[in-house]
């Protein structure tokens, strides 16, 4: 820390009934009073170097002992005034970051400038300012800082204003080539020392040995000093991310936990005053933070990002600013955890988290336009291929470029499906999470990014267990997100063993399981006694699977339950099922249809069946309802 000494007499300042006093053989003519401290001084020494103090003495009256001079808005206060003071008596005083600025401002409201005395306290406070504080690091953040106390005086001077191109100017430098002297910036300039400034460079520390100690201003400081250094286009948009993460982590720790404790004993006027103030302090803050993110991408974590949208919520900040945020975690979602993601709603809301907002995260990420918008191609048979015209080639041809050109996004795509998953496994908890914003977060997610459906499973499950109340109706629809054929085996056993599910669901499990198990040999799971009593009430053996498939028929991707051999022959399996899914609809009718008497459609049940299927069950309806019908 830089330090200037002026002057060389001892201080013969002292205290006297509250009265400030020099000792001097001669007899004291002048009073000053400053904020409501006196001081019993001389004219001389004074009104020699202080033109300010010359023109109130002009116009004032003189007395017949002594001349009273009152001066109430003194910058710095009694302080600042003494050290003007006992410059011109020749006393020596000491100046550093700490106190120049208020020195500065007090010497210019006396205005002891090179017009009235040469070598005057302006002019010697300039040069130490000029060539010793912006030259240091810690100095010009320390004089930074206490230009808060006097902001008008500071910029009107160009103190803040130059401390800040100073600090902008270092922070794009070396530290081996920096004045550093405090804390952090110590260390680092030890380490340069020890290891050199090659192995310096290999540390990635260096590179931002400027954050933590700027981390200390306040944030309209800190705001302006950010803009300086992003302005100058030397720092790395990543550095600038890692110095918005050290102050937030300082300034913005446990948000809820001060509001809430704040509001605690909200009893008086005063602590609902001191809590609205914490707030709107942090609000400013936090959206101060955001305005200083840089626009690339990957610059700050996506986990420090939702961590300022949790506080957002908190703090209730602007929409803009939660929209900013949001619109930033869309960019790289994909590397958020679950937790990140259950951003919690203030206290007066019905449910745990804003389900809002990440709908609006999924949405924007969705939206980007960086990869296909349906699944990649699959191989198909050559007895399905079709002819096309050339230019229907071209257009598949550059189709399929642009698909291996945004596979990156595509594989974005498979990491974001299984965090939604999570997240929907963590707010169906929730028991006052409408099913309608269940549905719609599962929705956002393509139906090709999820390889399989267990972990979406387990969120319905979920969901199903925390909301026993739900009808008939809203849990079929709940299990419309749901595809059975991208169930794993254990999923399946356990979803036929789900008492909670809609029976056409079971029956869609069963079917897809008993296909698979002939075509491994395996034995299809134990049912519950009350799903075996309604099965077999309908003659339907889900124990017997269905005849082997064809050894010499191969199965292509989504046609691959059409051409199951097994499912044509035993006609029984199929006017069994045909039961099942019409008894399935009579119960639907009955809910609707108190007296029973409606007539159920017996197609109703085939629209949550696979394509291949459904058409395949249709025409054996369709034969058998003719041949019914003849007979």
């Amino acid at each position: 820390m830089k330090f200037m000494k002026l002057g060389s007499r001892p201080d013969t300042f002292y205290t006297n009934e509250a009265v400030r006093s020099v000792s001097s053989e001669v007899t004291s003519d002048l009073i000053v009073q400053v904020k409501g401290s006196r001081y019993l001084l001389h004219k001389f020494p004074l009104l020699s170097k202080c033109l300010r103090l010359q023109r109130i003495c002009s116009e004032s009256p003189e007395t017949l002992q002594h001349q009273i001079v009152q001066i109430p808005d003194f910058p710095g206060g009694t302080e600042a005034f003494e050290l003007c003071a006992k410059f011109c008596y020749g006393i020596t005083i000491t100046l550093s970051a700490y106190n120049i600025v208020a020195a500065r401002c007090a010497a210019e409201y006396l205005q002891m400038t090179e017009d009235v005395e040469k070598g005057n306290l302006v002019y010697k406070l300039e040069v130490f300012f000029n060539s010793c504080i912006l030259h240091g690091w810690r100095d010009s953040i320390v004089t930074l800082h206490t230009t808060k106390a006097f902001p008008l005086w500071s910029e009107d001077l160009r103190i803040t204003s130059r401390c800040i191109e100073a600090i902008a100017l270092k922070a794009s430098t070396h530290p081996s080539k920096v004045s550093l002297s405090h804390s952090h910036s110590r260390r680092v300039r030890d380490d340069v020392s020890c290891n050199g400034v090659e192995g310096q460079r290999q540390r990635p520390a260096a590179k931002g040995w400027w954050a933590e100690d700027i981390a200390e201003l306040g944030i309209d400081l800190y705001w302006r000093t950010m803009i300086a250094i992003k302005s100058d286009g030397k720092i790395p948009s990543n550095l600038i991310g890692e110095a918005l993460q050290i102050y937030a982590s300082r300034w913005l720790p446990n948000i809820s936990r001060k509001i809430k404790a704040t509001r605690e004993p909200a009893g008086s006027n005063s602590d609902s005053d001191s809590a609205s103030e914490v707030t709107s302090k942090s609000r400013l803050l936090l959206e101060s933070i955001v305005s200083l993110l840089p626009s690339e991408k990957g610059a700050v974590s996506c986990s420090f990002l939702l961590k300022l949208l949790k506080a957002a919520n908190i703090l209730n900040v602007s929409s803009s600013s939660k929209m900013e945020l949001a619109r930033r975690v869309a960019l790289q979602v994909e590397e958020a955890r679950v937790s990140d993601m259950l951003i919690p709603l203030s206290s007066s809301s019905n449910t745990l988290y804003d389900v809002d907002i990440v709908l609006t995260i999924l949405e924007q990420f969705m939206l980007q336009g960086q990869s296909p918008p349906t699944s990649p191609p699959r191989s198909k048979l050559g007895t399905e291929r079709r002819r096309r015209s050339r230019s229907a080639e071209n257009i598949d041809f550059k189709l399929q470029e642009s698909m291996r050109s945004s596979s990156a996004s595509h594989s974005s795509k498979l990491k974001v499906a299984k965090i939604v998953d999570g997240y929907l496994q963590q707010i169906a908890k929730d028991i006052n999470l409408p099913l309608s914003k269940f549905i719609a977060v599962a929705e956002t997610i393509p139906d090709f990014s999820r390889l399989d459906h267990d972990e979406l499973y387990r969120a319905i499950d979920i969901y199903l267990k925390a909301h026993p109340d739900l009808n008939k109706s809203e849990r079929k629809k709940l299990c419309r997100v749901l595809d059975c054929k991208k169930l794993s085996v254990e999923a399946c056993m356990h979803a036929a063993q789900n008492e909670k599910l809609p029976l056409r669901v079971v029956v869609q499990v069963l079917f897809f399981e008993q296909t698979r198990a002939a075509t491994t040999g395996h034995k299809v799971t134990d049912l519950p006694s009350n799903i075996k009593a309604l099965l077999a009430s309908h003659n339907i053996d889900p124990s017997k699977p269905p005849r082997a498939l064809s050894t010499t028929t191969s199965i292509p991707g989504d046609d691959q339950w059409s051409t199951v051999s097994g499912l044509r022959s035993p006609k029984s399996r199929i006017s069994t099922l045909r039961m099942k899914l019409a008894e399935d609809d009579d119960l639907d009718e009955n809910d609707m249809n108190p007296d029973g008497m409606g007539r159920p459609s017996k197609f109703k049940g085939f629209c949550a069946l696979p394509t291949g299927p459904k058409k395949m069950f249709s025409r054996l309806l369709s034969t058998n309802r003719n041949a019914t019908e003849k007979s």
